[in-house]
């Protein structure tokens, strides 16, 4: 089961909150500052201007500028919080869900409130989020419309033009941009889709905006991979990868799968880098959702690139046929080569698709099949050559099992507040796939 670990030093802007073991009530919510309405909208808008907060889904586009892009698009916006994480690696949004809804919300109505948005949705796939939210919004009623829309959980659910298909009634599969939901989305209408961790961070700005830097500058972060259990916690922007390893008790790690799986593989050498988008991205890897699996010392890369690509391919929407043609092909050589089957031409296959085949698909998954690819051969060359010279003996003792289950994150338990229906029996605690 997925821990969580506080902060040593604690700003009132924490996401984590107080008790992130506990659902939080619209009572306490209240007593945190929460629906104030002091900071208006346009005052908001220009806190999360200057803060710099970027969205927290993977892409980390501009906070701010998203929600100008739909506001001036007239008609009758739309706005959901998108709480379908498909990074079998993250646990941080169904968390948030289930542990903090009062925030998300808040968030939403807010984001409603800047861009004119007349309607909202809370978009997910966890049934323990989906009661914790329902209950919030009944004790919490917003003036803005809010829906909760359910839908099965797979990797490319949560890609912003399959949230609006699935809203409009349709299957949770990505289509072809443009146009993007920001110019006709739910209905038609302009949309705002926007991860559950931003909404969060904006509600925070709005309660707290002398504490706006920090707030768009801390994250929250998922660590995996090692002896340890999985790990959720929030860091500044700035914080060395290397010191999370060291946190998540991995001091040692060989490197790090990054972003879920967007972010590809790295070595030891990039654990040096700092937790900050832009030094991310010039390394050649992303932060994306936060997703952190470390690579423990004596474990197999490969076996970690296999296990992601397999996913993906399982994972494919199986609508464009060069994307369910190249993840099925770099999976296939990545196991050959965890296996100690994989032929001479394999690595020279391996980089070919990594380069070519980056942008042809409808969403990321391809992307992220080919980053997979070029990753490992980028960051350990040493090992893809010694697995085509023979069969590696870690692979070889690796359990007997999908791979895909290596890779999975459970949400951290959240119990509910302690509360009493009208009866007077205590409200059982919130139950759910993890």
């Amino acid at each position: 089961m997925t821990t969580i670990r506080l902060p040593t030093a604690r700003p009132p802007g924490t996401v984590l909150g107080a008790a992130p073991q506990v659902a939080e009530s619209a009572d306490a919510y209240r007593a945190t500052g929460g629906y104030d309405g002091a900071t208006g909208p346009e005052e908001l808008l220009a806190h999360l201007a200057a803060s710099g907060l970027r969205g927290r889904g993977g892409a980390g586009f501009p906070a701010a500028v998203k929600l100008r892009s739909v506001r001036g698009r007239g008609g009758s916006p739309v706005v959901v919080a998108n709480g379908e994480e498909g990074e079998p690696g993250s646990a941080k949004d169904r968390w948030l869900l289930r542990a903090r809804p009062h925030l998300v919300l808040d968030g939403l109505a807010r984001a409603a409130a800047i861009t004119g948005a007349v309607r909202g949705f809370v978009y997910l796939s966890d049934p323990a989020a989906g009661e914790s939210v329902r209950r919030a919004l009944a004790e919490h009623p917003p003036r803005l419309p809010v829906e909760v829309v359910e839908t099965g959980h797979t990797y490319v659910a949560g890609e912003e033009t399959a949230v609006v298909r699935r809203i409009d009634g349709g299957p949770a599969l990505p289509t072809a941009k443009p146009p993007r939901p920001f110019e006709r989305g739910v209905g038609g209408e302009p949309t705002l889709v926007s991860n559950v961790e931003t909404l969060a961070r904006i509600a925070l700005t709005a309660a707290r905006p002398g504490l706006r830097r920090v707030i768009a500058r801390s994250t929250l972060v998922t660590l995996s991979g090692g002896p340890a259990t999985p790990l959720l916690t929030e860091v500044p922007y700035g914080i060395t990868l290397r010191t999370l390893a060291r946190r998540y008790g991995t001091p040692d790690a060989a490197g790090a799968l990054m972003g879920g799986l967007f972010g590809g593989l790295v070595d030891a050498r990039a654990l040096e880098l700092p937790l900050e988008p832009g030094a991310l991205t010039d390394a050649g890897t992303a932060l994306g959702c936060g997703a952190i699996r470390f690579l423990a010392p004596g474990g197999c890369p490969v076996a970690t690139a296999a296990d992601a690509a397999a996913h993906l391919a399982a994972e494919s929407a199986r609508q464009c046929g060069v994307c369910v043609s190249g993840t099925a092909a770099v999976a296939k050589a990545l196991s050959g080569l965890a296996a100690g089957t994989a032929g001479p031409d394999t690595a020279d296959s391996l980089l070919r698709w990594s380069q070519g085949l980056t942008g042809r698909g409808a969403c990321g998954l391809l992307d992220a099949a080919a980053g997979i690819a070029g990753s490992l051969l980028r960051s350990f060359p040493g090992h893809v050559r010694s697995h085509l010279a023979a069969p590696c003996p870690v692979c070889a003792d690796a359990p007997n099992q999908d791979g895909r289950r290596r890779l999975a994150v459970a949400v951290p338990e959240v119990a509910s507040p302690l509360t009493a229906s009208a009866s007077g029996t205590p409200v059982p605690a919130l139950k759910g796939t993890p």
